[in-house]
């Protein structure tokens, strides 16, 4: 009995977060309130705050079902640098472009945080969350370009503090491009060509030098 109550409080809650995809995928973070979330769900709005202090927890759990692209390049991180340092960033990256290529809910969550988060008291822990990832990806594209140079895939005067930003800023931004019509292209076509560019980019661009 215990363990069917469980397992009926488990499927309520994840009734609320997929209600919560629709609901904040059409009409933002800040304007809908819970209750839209509950009537969709098919529940109470004493339900919902069973599971869920407020709106922004609900948000939060609902970012827990999707890795952010920091969190993908930081796991596993360790302190030791691999055999192929850029191996290591072009395998991660195209890993989540071919996930959210063909994943339509990690599609809808990453739309949501990425364009419909707006700059409210409510999505205040997800857009900290956000930074936070945004800060360790680019520590970690900073880490494994350094490593790339020592092991000479990568030029040995390129400016790393530069291109570090650059790459995490372009390959982020390309999923958020493709976030907004993903019907027009294939991200993990796409993505793979852009991952190589960037590499070459890199590898070529004088004005990446520290010379320059």
């Amino acid at each position: 009995m215990v363990k069917r109550r469980k397992e009926d409080a488990m499927e309520t809650r994840e009734r609320i977060l997929d209600a919560a995809i629709t609901v904040f995928h059409q009409q933002g973070v800040a304007r809908p309130s819970l209750t839209e979330v509950a009537e969709l769900a098919g529940v109470t709005r004493g339900a919902v705050y069973g599971h869920f202090r407020n709106k922004a927890d609900v948000f939060n759990a609902l970012a827990e079902r999707v890795q952010l692209p920091g969190e993908k390049l930081c796991e596993e991180a360790g302190s030791e640098p691999p055999e192929n340092p850029l191996g290591v960033l072009r395998t991660r990256w195209l890993w989540l472009f071919q996930e959210v290529s063909c994943n339509r809910e990690w599609q809808l969550i990453l739309d949501i945080i990425l364009h419909r988060c707006e700059l409210v008291t409510e999505s205040g822990e997800i857009r900290q969350r956000m930074l936070d990832c945004t800060e360790e990806g680019q520590e970690r594209v900073r880490q494994l370009i350094s490593w790339a140079v020592d092991r000479g895939q990568l030029p040995a005067d390129l400016d790393v503090e530069l291109a570090a930003p650059l790459m995490h800023g372009s390959l982020v931004g390309t999923l958020g491009d493709w976030l907004l019509q993903p019907r027009d292209r294939d991200l993990a076509s796409i993505g793979e060509r852009y991952l190589d560019a960037m590499i070459e980019m890199l590898q070529h661009s004088p004005t990446l030098r520290r010379s320059a």
